[in-house]
């Protein structure tokens, strides 16, 4: 490396820093979020790592960010919130669904979980799987369905739906533990807006859903709503 290129790098990375930091004064610190952990994790982790490179400029942008494949990198504040209201603590077993560049994962092991990131698309998976090792995140990856969910790493004390569903899959909900919590975002097609859920399992398999805010999440591809039947 030519000292130019180093110079550039330097720059770069300060420029890349001072944008963490805007991004968690003026959309995170300012949407309801408090948890310090969580706020840490966010001015410490590059999110411009996990994005493809020419959508690097954006990373820190109040928008979901197309990855590719019709999915997308959840906003910051959204993402954020959901993170928090999990109250994920150190040792907690945690399933991130659609992990796609393992931001999520990242900031969740961050926290001290023990992450299972599912990802279905095999190029985002490969970008999570490089990206997580690059920053030394304590996250599995794994491959699969996400609708199935991955119950041989389970059960988890709290799961993370990166993207918004039309409704949650029982599958998903019977790998949580009991108290176990699930984070997402409930979207129809024909609304313009989604509402972010926090989804608790109780006793006997009981299940309550409490709504949290309002969302434009993008639909997660495979969890649209089911076709509606027409004469």
């Amino acid at each position: 490396m030519t000292m130019a290129t180093a110079a550039t790098t330097t720059s770069a990375a300060k420029d890349y820093a001072a944008a963490r930091r805007f991004m968690v004064d003026g959309q995170i610190r300012t949407n309801k979020v408090t948890d310090e952990r969580l706020i840490e994790a966010l001015v410490d982790i590059p999110r411009e790592r996990f994005v493809p490179s020419a959508l690097e400029a954006r990373a820190y942008l109040d928008d979901d960010l197309p990855v590719g494949n019709g999915r997308y990198l959840m906003e910051p504040m959204v993402l954020a919130r959901l993170i928090q209201s999990l109250h994920v603590q150190p040792g907690d077993r945690v399933l991130v669904v659609g992990a796609a560049g393992g931001y999520s994962a990242a900031l969740l092991a961050r926290l001290g979980a023990t992450v299972t990131a599912l990802e279905s698309d095999s190029a985002l998976g490969a970008a999570a799987r490089a990206a997580l090792s690059h920053g030394r995140a304590d996250a599995t990856l794994v491959a699969g369905p996400l609708q199935e969910g991955y119950a041989q790493g389970g059960p988890y004390a709290a799961i993370l739906i990166e993207g918004a569903v039309a409704e949650v899959p029982a599958r998903l909900l019977e790998q949580l533990k009991q108290e176990g919590k699930l984070a997402t975002v409930l979207r129809d097609n024909n609304v313009t807006s989604g509402r972010a859920v926090l989804v608790t399992r109780g006793a006997a398999g009981t299940v309550g859903t409490r709504i949290l805010f309002d969302a434009n999440t993008p639909l997660l591809p495979g969890f649209e709503p089911a076709p509606a039947f027409t004469f």
